[in-house]
């Protein structure tokens, strides 16, 4: 795994042990991310290489003006990296994603961070939990 310095111009190691993941990702993305893969002859995992020198990235505002622009040309609202990182997250906890399988995608720490962050999100409240301990205990009583 290897990250971007964009200071530095070059790559360097994650910044803790949590940068090296692997992410699941859909189907369909899948699918498109091989297409652009060959569409693109990028050979060495860039998926968005740099246009004057294809072994480094391409730029994070360079690649915010190209995004803003697929958005339009899809008359969508604009997202951005981080809402993106949050409707991952969002999606993956209203299909019962575990939450430790979650954190680790998202690299966090701790799960700790994951449910500070996201913890309103996750299925369950005090109904719900009362209706789940006692049909636990009626269950345990027979």
């Amino acid at each position: 795994m290897r990250s971007w310095d964009h200071g530095a111009h070059e790559f360097v190691a994650p910044k803790s042990k949590a940068g090296t993941r692997t992410v699941p990702i859909i189907d369909r993305l899948a699918l498109l991310l091989g297409d652009h893969r060959v569409l693109t002859n990028q050979g060495d995992g860039l998926l968005f290489p740099h246009r004057r020198d294809p072994t480094r990235p391409l730029g994070h505002e360079s690649l915010r003006t190209r995004m803003r622009s697929a958005w339009e040309d899809a008359e969508l609202e604009p997202l951005g990296f981080h809402e993106a990182r949050h409707t991952f997250a969002s999606l993956m906890i209203a299909s019962a994603v575990n939450a430790k399988a979650l954190s680790t995608y998202l690299g966090h720490a701790t799960i700790g961070i994951t449910y500070d962050t996201y913890g309103h999100l996750f299925p369950g409240n005090e109904a719900e939990a009362a209706g789940l301990l006692n049909a636990y205990l009626e269950r345990d009583a027979e």
